[in-house]
C-alpha cells in the first residue's frame, strides 16, 4: 500500500484555482485509463483524489509490480498534457458534477456548513459559478506549472518494501 500527498497551498487561493484542481485531476485520471489497464488486470489498484490541499496518489497490490504502478502515474503527472477535445469534455463531466452535488439538499447543507466552519474554503456555489464562466486551456496550463513547482510530499508505504 502507498500513498502520498501531494500537497500545494496555490489550491485554496481562489475558487478557480479549485476548479483548475479538479480538472487537472479529471485529466490525469483520464490519461492514464488506457495505460494502466494492464495493472488493473494483475489486480493493482490507483486511486487519484483531489483532495482540499492536493493531490492524493494511493496504489496498492503486490509490491513487485506496484513500484512501476506509481513511476507510470508520477511520469504522466510530470508530463502532464491534454488535447481541446479532453479539456471540453472533462469540463462538461464538471459542470454535471457540481451541479448534481448543488441540486441535492444534504450535501449542499454540508457545504454550507463547512464554509461556515472552515477558514478559506470556497462553496459549490463559488466553484460552479466559475466554471459556468468558462475556463482556458492556458490557464490550465499555467496552473499545473505553478502547481507542479510549489509541492509538499507526505507518503505513506506499508507492506512488503525495503527502505
Amino acid at each position: 500500500y502507498v500513498r502520498f500527498h501531494l500537497i500545494s497551498p496555490l489550491i485554496q487561493q481562489s475558487a478557480e484555482n479549485i476548479v483548475l484542481f479538479d480538472t487537472f485531476v479529471n485529466i490525469l485520471s483520464h490519461n492514464l485509463g488506457e495505460p494502466a489497464y494492464e495493472a488493473d488486470v494483475a489486480q493493482l489498484e490507483y486511486k487519484l483524489v483531489a483532495g482540499e490541499f492536493g493531490l492524493i496518489i494511493r496504489v496498492k497490490g503486490f509490491n513487485h509490480k506496484l513500484p512501476l504502478l506509481f513511476q507510470l502515474i508520477i511520469d504522466y503527472l510530470s508530463d502532464f498534457s491534454f488535447t481541446p477535445a479532453v479539456f471540453e469534455m472533462i469540463t462538461e463531466q464538471l459542470k454535471k458534477t457540481y451541479y448534481n452535488i448543488l441540486i441535492k439538499p444534504e450535501t449542499l447543507a454540508k457545504d454550507v456548513r463547512l464554509l461556515i466552519l472552515e477558514h478559506g474554503r470556497w462553496s459549490m456555489i463559488d466553484k460552479y459559478q466559475t466554471l459556468m464562466k468558462g475556463l482556458s486551456i492556458e490557464a490550465l496550463s499555467a496552473f499545473v506549472t505553478a502547481f507542479k513547482s510549489q509541492l509538499f510530499v507526505e507518503g505513506l508505504v506499508q507492506g512488503n518494501f525495503t527502505s
